[in-house]
């Protein structure tokens, strides 16, 4: 996958993609929306595929969950990803299913030894089935379990080092968790192994207040990226150079226009950041470069 931006593939922007094949890199989509057997979304996406490339993001594996992983799932995603070759596949560090049912959300763990072992083995499990590495990203929380004993960049480093896993950076999950919980966003952008790192995701968030007045974030997906995330991506690009990053834009989904605007600023700051590297780059070895 190349290191540009992409954007979330949503119905209501088929037709003007086809239409225009605007240059945006990659297109990226819920696997769990395209899992029955045809009509038009496949039709769709197919298409669109032939044209761009694309990511598959999935969010109903529950790999933190504990129970053991839905086999029936994990045959439709291996189906998926051998119709469509993504160039990614990434799932979330969540839980989201208890007992038979599926729940609303994608929720904390405690970020513990115990759970490490218990994850490694469902994305072991997932990465056997699929038969190529899966991307796992940073989730954003609300709420901390007590019990934890390793720090969440640990946890996740650990997890990558267990699995051969790649990651999923969310920027703005970094922010929106740094606001709800109290610690330093760019600390943890510092000290995340961005070595692991094939995606990023930037999203906008919701702003609201606790019951003691305090700031509390909302991961809504539903508006533009924030100046700050934007200025966290750019701390990022320093660190780890161009990747390929997604705008998240789920709910409120504006026209195309406004989305591929979005994208492109990413570009920008890819450029911008990318710039200085090669500056320097060219000054150290300039036959290198020159020819």
């Amino acid at each position: 996958m190349a290191a540009r931006a992409g954007v979330g593939l949503k119905a209501r922007h088929y037709r003007t993609i086809l239409r225009d094949e605007p240059d945006i890199g990659w297109f990226e989509v819920h696997p769990e929306n395209y899992m029955g057997a045809g009509g038009p979304p496949h039709r769709y996406l197919t298409a669109i595929r032939e044209r761009y490339p694309l990511s598959l993001h999935g969010v109903g594996l529950s790999i933190g969950g504990d129970r053991p992983l839905d086999k029936e799932h994990l045959r439709r995603l291996k189906a998926l990803v051998d119709r469509y070759e993504p160039g990614l596949f990434s799932e979330h560090l969540a839980w989201s299913t208890h007992d038979e049912g599926y729940l609303n959300d994608l929720l904390p763990l405690p970020y513990t030894e115990e759970t490490l072992v218990r994850v490694a083995g469902h994305v072991d499990e997932v990465q056997s089935a699929v038969g190529r590495q899966m991307l796992l990203e940073n989730p954003s929380t609300y709420v901390r379990f007590a019990e934890s004993d390793l720090s969440e960049v640990d946890f996740i480093a650990e997890l990558a080092a267990r699995t051969g896993c790649g990651l999923l950076l969310d920027v703005n999950n970094v922010h929106v968790q740094a606001t709800n919980h109290g610690f330093d966003a760019a600390g943890y952008i510092d000290a995340f192994p961005v070595e692991h790192v094939g995606e990023i995701h930037l999203a906008g968030h919701a702003r609201e207040t606790d019951d003691l007045g305090q700031p509390l974030l909302i991961d809504a997906h539903d508006r533009e990226v924030d100046r700050i995330v934007w200025d966290l991506y750019a701390r990022v690009i320093r660190r780890a150079g161009p990747l390929p990053t997604l705008i998240e834009w789920d709910a409120n989904v504006p026209e195309w226009p406004v989305l591929f605007s979005e994208a492109m600023l990413a570009e920008d700051v890819m450029r911008a950041e990318t710039a200085p590297m090669v500056s320097g780059a060219a000054e150290r070895e300039p036959g290198v470069l020159a020819g």
